[in-house]
This record gives C-alpha cells, sequence and structure tokens, in this order.
C-alpha cells in the first residue's frame, strides 16, 4: 500500500493489537466476498433464508431482544470544551471518553474475525462525498454497509487520493446493555461504539457518520449536513424541481421521498424522482444555489405499516436482494410485519418464536429493512450526479394535531432558519416516553446534531450572503386533526398538491396571504380537485389563530433561551418581531 495510506494501515495495525482478532480481513466489495460472508451468516444462524421464490436474495436478522434501537442516552459527543456539544448532546470529556470505551475493546474480538471497511458517503467521484474507514467484528454489518455505502476497493482508492477519512471503530461486544456506549470524536473525525449490532448504533457511515461527525466537517467546511430527504418533481412540461424535507422520526419521511402522484396528476404527467429518504448534504454552487447529494447508497427503512396503499414504492423495492432486520415470518418463510396488509399471516415472531398476538408483535416496532436505492422504483439516475442536484426549497415539517396549517411560507432566509430552529412535533412510538407529548425538534436534528444547536444556528444563517440565490423555506403539517380526533388532510399522494403550490412560489406566480407566521395559501391557490374538505378542514388547514400563536412563539422565546448568549441575535429579534406582529 502507498505511503497515503500508512495512516490508516497504523491504525488498524494498533487496533489489533488492542482487540486482538483471530484474523484480519480487508473488505473489498466484491459480490464474490459478499456470497461468502452470506454463506457464512446463514451456516453459523446469524442469517435465516427467507422464501427464494418470492423474495430472491432475501435474508432475516433477528437481533438480541435488547439491542433493537437507537440509544440516545448511551451516545456522547466528546469534544475538548463542554459548550461547544451544547445542551442538546450527552458529554463526555475525549480523555475520560478514550479510557471509558477502549477498557471495553481491550480483547474484545478475540476468536473473532476483525473486518476493515473502506466506504465513501456519496457518489464515489464527487467532491461532495466524504470517505471513512469502520473496523468492525460483525459481518452483518459487512453486509449492510455494502448496501448502504459505496464500499471496498473505489472507496479505498479514493481515501488514498484525498489522504483523510473518518476513523470508526465497532464491536458487538458481548451485547451487554450495561456494557454499550457510542462515542463521537469530532474534532478528531472519529466513532467509537460498543456493545450494539443494531443499525444505527452499529452502521457506522449512517447517523455517526453522515450527521453527527458530518455536521461538525460541515460547520468547518462551509456546508451543511442534515437529517432530509431528497426528491425531485418533474411537471408535465418535463422540468423537474428539487425539494429537500427535515421531518422527525415517524412523520412520513420515506413515503413523502417516494410519492405517487394521484390519479389526475399521473394522467398530466407529473413524476416524483426519489434521491434519498433520511440524509442531505448540501452546499453552494458557483452559481449561488445550493446542491445537494444523498450520502447513501439504500435505504434502512422501517417495515411495520409499509404496504401497497401506505408506500408502494418501498414495498416494490424489497421484493428481492433485502435483508430484513426483525421481522416476522410466515409459514412458506415470507416476511411479515404489522401493516403489511397482504392476507397472509405470521407463525413465527421477530425472536424467532412461535406468534401469539398476546406475548408481542409479529415484527418489532422497528424492525427494518435494508436495500439497494436502485431497486426503488421512483429511483432517480441524478442520484449519482457528482455535482449535486440543485434545492428549490426546504420543508420543515412535524405531527401537529393541533395550532399549524397545512402549509406555510417563511418570508426571507432568516425567518426560514427561525422556522426551523422552532420546529415541534409531537412524539411517537418511534421514541421511547410518552407518545403525544410536544418537544422542539430543530431541523429534526435533536438526536443527530454534532456540535452546539446555538452554533448551528448561526451556520445555517451565514448561508445568507451576497450573490447566494437561497431555496424558498416552507412548513408543512399533514397532522392537523378535527374536533373529532380525525386527520383532515388526506396525505400520502395528495401531498403533492401542497409541493405543486410551493413550486409555483418558487417560480414566483403562486398566490398568497401575508399573515405574521408566513404567507398562507388560501384554498383555491391549491388544486383540490377530488378533495372533499369539510368547513372545519377549510378553517383549519388554511388558517390561524392568533391567540394560540401568540401563546407558541412565547414558547418558543423561552427555547431560543435555553441556549444562552451563544444563540444568535437575529433569530431572537426575529421571534420578538413575529410575537409583536401577532399581539
Amino acid at each position: 500500500m502507498s505511503s497515503r495510506l500508512e495512516h490508516l494501515n497504523h491504525w488498524v495495525a494498533e487496533v489489533a493489537h488492542h482487540t486482538r482478532p483471530a484474523a484480519i480481513h480487508w473488505c473489498d466489495g466484491s459480490d464474490t466476498e459478499n456470497r461468502m460472508l452470506i454463506d457464512q451468516m446463514l451456516a453459523d444462524g446469524t442469517l435465516h433464508l427467507l422464501n427464494q421464490d418470492t423474495h430472491p436474495g432475501s435474508t432475516l436478522h433477528r437481533s438480541h431482544p435488547d439491542d433493537v434501537a437507537r440509544v440516545e442516552h448511551l451516545t456522547y459527543v466528546c469534544t475538548t470544551h463542554h459548550e461547544d456539544a451544547g445542551p442538546n448532546n450527552h458529554w463526555m470529556a475525549p480523555d475520560e471518553a478514550h479510557a471509558e470505551i477502549d477498557a471495553l475493546f481491550d480483547g474484545c474480538m478475540q476468536g473473532r474475525t476483525m473486518y476493515v471497511i473502506p466506504y465513501c458517503m456519496g457518489p464515489i467521484d464527487s467532491p461532495l462525498s466524504r470517505c471513512g474507514v469502520e473496523i468492525t467484528d460483525s459481518p452483518y454489518v459487512v453486509a449492510n454497509m455494502r448496501i448502504m455505502t459505496r464500499m471496498g476497493a473505489a472507496a479505498l482508492a479514493r481515501i488514498e487520493r484525498d489522504g483523510t477519512f473518518v476513523k470508526g471503530l465497532h464491536s458487538i461486544g458481548e451485547l451487554d446493555p450495561n456494557r454499550r456506549c457510542i462515542m463521537h470524536f469530532p474534532e478528531e473525525l472519529t466513532i467509537k461504539s460498543y456493545g450494539s449490532g443494531y443499525g444505527g448504533n452499529a452502521l457506522l457511515g449512517k447517523k455517526c457518520h453522515a450527521l453527527r461527525i458530518a455536521s461538525h466537517q460541515a460547520r468547518s467546511e462551509g456546508w451543511l449536513a442534515e437529517h432530509m430527504l431528497i426528491l425531485g418533481i418533474e411537471n408535465p412540461q418535463g422540468q423537474t424541481h428539487y425539494i429537500a424535507a427535515a421531518f422527525p422520526s415517524a412523520c412520513g419521511k420515506t413515503n413523502l421521498a417516494m410519492l405517487i402522484p394521484p390519479e389526475g396528476y399521473l394522467r398530466d404527467g407529473w413524476k416524483i424522482w426519489t434521491i434519498g429518504d433520511d440524509i442531505c448534504w448540501m452546499r453552494p454552487g458557483p452559481d449561488g444555489r445550493l446542491y445537494a447529494i444523498n450520502p447513501e447508497a439504500g435505504f434502512f427503512g422501517v417495515a411495520p405499516g409499509t404496504s401497497n396503499k401506505s408506500n408502494p414504492n418501498a414495498l416494490a423495492s424489497i421484493q428481492s436482494n433485502t435483508i430484513f432486520t426483525n421481522v416476522g415470518v410466515t409459514a412458506d418463510h415470507q416476511p411479515w410485519w404489522e401493516g403489511i396488509d397482504n392476507g397472509q399471516v405470521p407463525v413465527t415472531d421477530w425472536q424467532g418464536q412461535p406468534y401469539d398476538a398476546s406475548m408481542r408483535p409479529a415484527a418489532h416496532p422497528n424492525s427494518r429493512f435494508t436495500v439497494s436505492a436502485k431497486q426503488c422504483p421512483s429511483y432517480s439516475a441524478m442520484s449519482e450526479d457528482p455535482h449535486g442536484v440543485p434545492i428549490s426549497a426546504i420543508v420543515f415539517g412535524g405531527r401537529r394535531a393541533s395550532l399549524v396549517p397545512l402549509v406555510f411560507e417563511a418570508r426571507d432566509w432568516t425567518h426560514g432558519v427561525l422556522v426551523g430552529a422552532a420546529m415541534g412535533s409531537e412524539t411517537t412510538a418511534a421514541a421511547t416516553g410518552a407518545v403525544g407529548v410536544m418537544r422542539r425538534d430543530p431541523m429534526a436534528m435533536k438526536p443527530f446534531c454534532g456540535y452546539n444547536f446555538a452554533d448551528y444556528f448561526a451556520h445555517w444563517l451565514s448561508f445568507d450572503t451576497e450573490g447566494a440565490k437561497l431555496p424558498k423555506v416552507f412548513h408543512v403539517n399533514w397532522f392537523r386533526k378535527g374536533d373529532d380526533g380525525k386527520f383532515l388532510w388526506p396525505g400520502f399522494g395528495d401531498n403533492l398538491r401542497v409541493l405543486e403550490w410551493m413550486l409555483r412560489r418558487v417560480e414566483g406566480h403562486g398566490g398568497a396571504v401575508e399573515t405574521p407566521i408566513g404567507h398562507l395559501p388560501i384554498a383555491h391557490d391549491i388544486n383540490l380537485e377530488g378533495v372533499p374538505l369539510s368547513d372545519e378542514a377549510h378553517a383549519k388547514l388554511f388558517g390561524i389563530d392568533r391567540e394560540a400563536w401568540q401563546a407558541e412563539f412565547a414558547s418558543i422565546g423561552d427555547y431560543l433561551a435555553e441556549y444562552g448568549p451563544r444563540l444568535p441575535q437575529a433569530l431572537l429579534e426575529e421571534q420578538r418581531k413575529i410575537a409583536a406582529e401577532l399581539a
């Protein structure tokens, strides 16, 4: 290996000396290697073969029952100064964190193979992409990283060219919840994860690298690493606009990314193109616009609720070459989960026990599928464009049963940053704790921002420079409810009606009414043909309750104050200005 890779070789040798594996395997990402690993996992029970007639190339993994989700309370951001991590992160001093987790890694790979995974987040030749190397003792992680990243020989060649990479060290350890933690060292571009084999804790390219470390990298290098889907909307004239949208978990990100237009729109020639469903890296291009890539190459999606009705494109994507994790199984070995609505019944649950509805659901509520993005029927070849796609609009959205209208547009960039920073959403079963509690989740980055939110808001504001052609910013709420507790908006494919209004606003010819909270459409500004809405729905989806919004802006002021003197003054001024307008 060349001298440019000496740093990597030295680190691998250091880790091997510390963890003492029985063998070291450098991953090349080839089909042959993948087949070998799959066969090995099928033989030792790590994977189970699914029905190869209905789901060719697909397998099932059952994780330890205590290891089924991200562990936010055991996830740390380790910066030299506590205030750089901010009140939005659990913090530990770097020296203390290294000492604590290195003690766990001592000899942990004895009797196991140590896999070295070079990977690239984003298209191999894109200047927007960044590389990493994950060292792991889990072949399941290797198989998933192969789907989720550009992994292997091409990534290693890029690392050699760049001379830099994010270091990720992972071991499943003993899968003991009391010996589990995930440490991020943004100043060192390093991640250490011990004691979990679950996706977000173990596939270090995903949330750990692509959001927590990348957000820190992005701030120092002048770009943005965001928890956003990216979709293209092609109109009947053949023009495509790209939208990036940030929603907290269980708020419909994957459904929106793979949206199927309503019948009338399909007939007229509208098309939706999926670039990504979870992560978006954006930077200013030479023309002043923001250009975005999806750093991932696959989908690590939640299975329950995925059906032909809710998301036909997602269901079509996972009919072959998919790794399912913690789903139920039918008598003929097909994957099954609650909400699949395919007329079949499970016989085995996610723990491998005979299915008994009184004991537990067939599929774990956070069960997953891992599949290549290229298998999605709405996949866009622009996903591989090294320059990225130009973003016309940024959309924020949460789950709010009351108060927030269907859609509104921010007046300018500063107002848009406030809209994102103040974003609130009611908690769902996707997070631990009480359901239905409203919490602030700025830009849907609460669990993922690798540094102080006050500095993060300032970084967002810094893009508003002379010559910048920034996207318009919008806020949506698909989840407004009526007095009867039922949703007022049909959602799913009909959300395209709202996106169409946004694009007209982007092009400068969509109608709107100015209000203190932003520009709102009136009902006839949106194509509602075939969507019957009650008088109550019209009033709540397209109107604002000033008194309730006064209380909301007082709450936003209290929230922003929590960040202290580091909070940008411009955001406080914007909040006060709108509060005064509402009063």
